[in-house]
C-alpha cells in the first residue's frame, strides 16, 4: 500500500497509512464506512472533493491489508450512486441510488432517490430498501419521494434515513389545504407479518401502477413533526435532518425505564426575533411502527405529508437561543450518541467563537462543553466503541478526544493547507483500533498535476 508513518502519542503509538492510490473520486460517509470485521472500508465514486456533485456511478471497498479495490455495485441506465454503509453484524452495504433512464421531470433530486441493499459477496445485485408509491390512493409502508444518508441500527433491524416529498414538492409554499415538501427522519423496519395493520409482505403492491413505482424490503415511516411556519420562540421546527441512533440499546430514562430505540437529530427553529437555528432534539420509538396515529394516515394524502406511527415521541433537548452563538454550529456534521445512550454529541460555538464538542443527555439539560482548544473542530466525528473516545479533525490533523477529561491528542502532525485530513468524515473502526478519513494528496510534484480524494487510516496501538 505504500509508506506509512509512525508516530508516538502520549502513551498511543500511531501509524498513518494512505490505502488507495491513483486517479479517481472517492467519498466516505460519515459513519458506518468500516465492515463489521474491521477489514474494508466502503465509499463512492463521487468526483469532487466534497461529493456535493452526486455523479458517482460505482461503490467500492478497499481491502485495508493488501489496498487491494472491489467494484460492489455499479449504476446503469443513467443512474448515480453513493453514500454507502455497512451493515453492523453482516458484509451487506447500503447507499442511495437514483433514478435510472432519467427524464427531464424525474431526475435526480432530493426527493427522487432511494435506498438499496447489496451484498458484498453478491456485487451488482441489489435489493430495494424502501417502497415507493406515486399514485393514489398511496399505501402504508411506501415512500413518495426520495431517502437519503441510510444508516443501520446498532443492532441491525432497522435503518434511519432523510427524507423529502415528491407529492408535495409541487407546492412552492404552503397553504391552507395543503403542505409543503420539508425535510423530515424516517425509519426503515421489518415487513410486518400478513394481517399486522395494512402492512403486507410487500408493503408496496405498486410496481405496475406507474413506471417510478417500485417495492421495498422494509416498512418504510416518517417519524418527525415538522411545520412550515413555526411559531417564533415555540419547539416546532420546520426541517429535520443530520440524525443518529442513541445507544447500542437505546438509553435510560430519567424514571429508570429503557427506551428500546430512539434517533437524536437537528431541527431547525425559529427565534423570538425571527431567526432560524438548529437545536438537538430526540424521538423515541414506538415497538410497533405499522399502526397510525391520531393525527393521519402513515402514507399522507395528495395534500397531506405522511405521518408518524403511533406512540412517537419528539421532544427538544438543547434551548440555547439566549447564548452569544446560539444553536448548533460549525461545519456539518451529524448527531451521535455514546454506545450507552447517556450522551449526544454535537457541535456548538464557544462564547470566543471557536466550535468546540458538547454533549446533552437525551433527558435533557444543560449542554456540556467537552473540548476546550483554540482551534474549532473541522468535521464530522465517531465515537469509539468503547464509549471514551470522538475522533475528529481539527487544526490540520486527526484529534483524538478523551470524554472523561476533555483532553485532546494530535495523532498526525499537522499537514500543510493542500494535504489536509478533509472535514467530511474521520471514522472509528468497530475494533476501536482504526480511524479512516480522506487526504487529497499531491500524486506527481509536476506543477498542476491532478489531486484525487484518498483514503488513510491512522492504526492506533495502545
Amino acid at each position: 500500500m505504500g509508506e506509512h508513518r509512525e508516530f508516538v502519542r502520549y502513551s498511543i503509538i500511531v501509524k498513518e497509512v494512505q490505502i488507495t492510490h491513483g486517479a479517481g473520486g472517492r467519498v466516505l460517509t460519515n459513519t458506518g464506512v468500516w465492515s463489521p470485521d474491521s477489514h474494508f472500508i466502503v465509499y463512492d465514486t463521487r468526483s469532487d472533493a466534497d461529493g456535493t456533485l452526486f455523479d458517482g456511478d460505482r461503490i467500492e471497498i478497499v481491502d485495508t491489508e493488501t489496498g487491494m479495490v472491489e467494484t460492489v455495485y455499479q449504476s446503469r441506465n443513467g443512474a448515480y450512486c453513493g453514500v454507502p454503509t455497512f451493515h453492523p453484524n453482516e458484509n451487506t452495504v447500503v447507499f442511495i441510488l437514483g433514478p435510472e433512464y432519467p427524464t427531464p421531470d424525474w431526475q435526480y433530486s432530493p426527493a427522487h432517490r432511494q435506498g438499496v441493499i447489496v451484498d458484498i459477496a453478491r456485487p451488482g445485485v441489489k435489493v430495494n430498501l424502501d417502497a415507493r408509491d406515486l399514485t393514489p390512493p398511496f399505501t402504508p409502508g411506501a415512500l413518495r419521494g426520495g431517502s437519503h444518508v441510510h444508516v443501520y441500527s446498532p443492532d441491525g433491524q432497522y435503518v434511519s434515513f432523510t427524507y423529502n416529498d415528491s407529492i408535495l414538492s409541487r407546492f412552492a409554499e404552503t397553504g391552507p389545504n395543503h403542505d409543503m415538501d420539508q425535510r423530515n427522519v424516517g425509519v426503515c423496519s421489518p415487513l410486518p407479518s400478513e394481517g399486522e395493520g395494512r402492512g403486507k409482505r410487500e408493503p408496496c403492491e405498486c410496481g405496475g401502477r406507474g413506471e417510478r413505482n417500485h417495492p421495498g424490503s422494509t416498512f418504510s415511516v416518517l417519524i418527525t413533526r415538522t411545520v412550515a411556519n413555526p411559531v417564533p420562540g415555540s419547539d416546532q421546527i420546520r426541517r429535520a435532518y443530520e440524525e443518529g441512533w442513541v445507544g447500542v440499546n437505546g438509553y435510560q430514562k430519567a424514571d429508570g425505564t429503557r427506551q428500546k430505540r430512539a434517533l437524536a437529530f437537528l431541527g431547525e427553529v425559529i427565534s423570538r426575533d425571527g431567526k432560524p437555528f438548529s437545536e438537538v432534539f430526540i424521538v423515541d420509538l414506538p415497538e410497533d411502527l405499522v399502526v397510525p396515529g391520531d393525527d393521519g394516515p402513515l402514507e399522507g394524502t395528495e395534500t397531506r405529508r405522511p405521518l408518524p406511527p403511533r406512540g412517537t415521541m419528539q421532544r427538544r433537548l438543547t434551548f440555547t437561543g439566549e447564548r452569544k452563538f446560539p444553536g448548533v454550529q460549525g461545519p456539518r456534521h451529524w448527531v451521535r450518541s455514546s454506545p450507552d445512550g447517556s450522551q449526544i454529541a454535537t457541535l456548538m460555538r464557544d462564547d470566543a467563537g471557536i466550535t468546540q464538542l458538547w454533549t446533552v443527555s437525551p433527558s435533557g439539560g444543560t449542554p456540556r462543553q467537552v473540548t476546550q482548544d483554540a482551534w474549532g473542530v473541522a468535521s464530522a466525528f465517531t465515537w469509539g466503541p468503547n464509549g471514551n473516545q470522538i475522533v475528529y479533525v481539527a487544526d490540520n490533523s486527526v484529534f483524538l478526544l478523551d470524554m472523561a477529561t476533555g483532553q485532546t491528542q494530535r495523532l498526525t502532525p499537522r499537514s500543510t493547507d493542500d494535504n489536509i485530513p478533509l472535514p467530511l468524515a474521520c471514522v472509528f473502526a468497530p475494533d476501536g483500533r482504526k480511524i479512516a478519513y480522506l487526504r487529497r494528496p499531491a500524486d506527481s510534484e509536476a506543477i498542476g498535476a491532478p489531486r484525487y480524494n484518498q483514503i488513510f487510516v491512522t492504526y492506533l496501538e495502545y
